[in-house]
């Protein structure tokens, strides 16, 4: 699939000049909902063309921004797709007809699991996490999570690992003269299996640290009379 989809993203790279972040936003979008799309394929390109200036304003750093800012504008639209969807339809719907839309129920009850063990953290963490990255929305919509702390978390935990991915392709575009995209795309997945255990170290203490500051702030509150 992913040799398939290299292919798609090397025709739309012709065109990244006018339409990229449209398409990183479309692109993360479809990776974000329950349709399987790795996000590999289309972040760490997006990066390397960054670097080489060929994305919209011509500018690496300001384009590298923008990728970043489009893929986690496309993550979170992804993600509310499947929050509502799956709010508004429920679980029994979702355990009868899922298999049919790339759900079947044995991942409905894992990621329902992982969310039921770890709450509204999981929706942070698993961003990080393939194969669960894109259903964990789906157990925050049954259980009816509150919005705005699904969308700060997802946001987080889009941005870390948007960002992640970026940043590879952009150092392959600073500093390789020639590439392919399938190269581009194995050798920026095998970096990231590398580092996984880093990475997840990375995000636990940036969690440890907001609910460390969260309760700060909570203790020094005025209690109302």
């Amino acid at each position: 699939m992913t040799e398939a989809l290299i292919t798609y993203i090397e025709v739309a790279a012709a065109h990244a000049d006018t339409y990229g972040l449209l398409l990183i936003f479309l692109f993360m979008t479809i990776e974000s909902s329950f349709i399987p799309f790795p996000s590999e394929v289309v972040m760490i390109p997006a990066g390397f063309l960054a670097a080489r200036g060929a994305l919209m304003l011509g500018a690496p750093g300001a384009d590298a921004g923008l990728a970043i800012a489009a893929g986690i504008a496309g993550s979170l639209a992804g993600a509310y797709l499947n929050y509502f969807l799956s709010m508004k339809l429920g679980k029994p719907f979702l355990e009868r007809y899922g298999k049919y839309f790339f759900l079947p129920p044995e991942k409905l009850h894992r990621a329902e699991e992982i969310f039921r063990e770890y709450g509204a953290v999981a929706t942070f963490v698993s961003r990080l996490i393939p194969g669960i990255r894109q259903l964990i929305s789906i157990p925050a919509g049954v259980a009816r999570m509150r919005f705005g702390q699904f969308t700060l978390f997802t946001a987080l935990g889009a941005g870390i690992w948007v960002a992640i991915l970026t940043a590879i392709g952009y150092t392959f575009g600073s500093s390789t003269l020639d590439m392919s995209y399938a190269d581009l795309v194995h050798g920026g997945k095998d970096l990231i299996r590398g580092n996984l255990l880093w990475i997840l170290l990375g995000c636990a203490t940036i969690l440890i640290g907001y609910v460390l500051l969260h309760r700060k702030v909570m203790a020094t509150k005025t209690p109302t009379v």
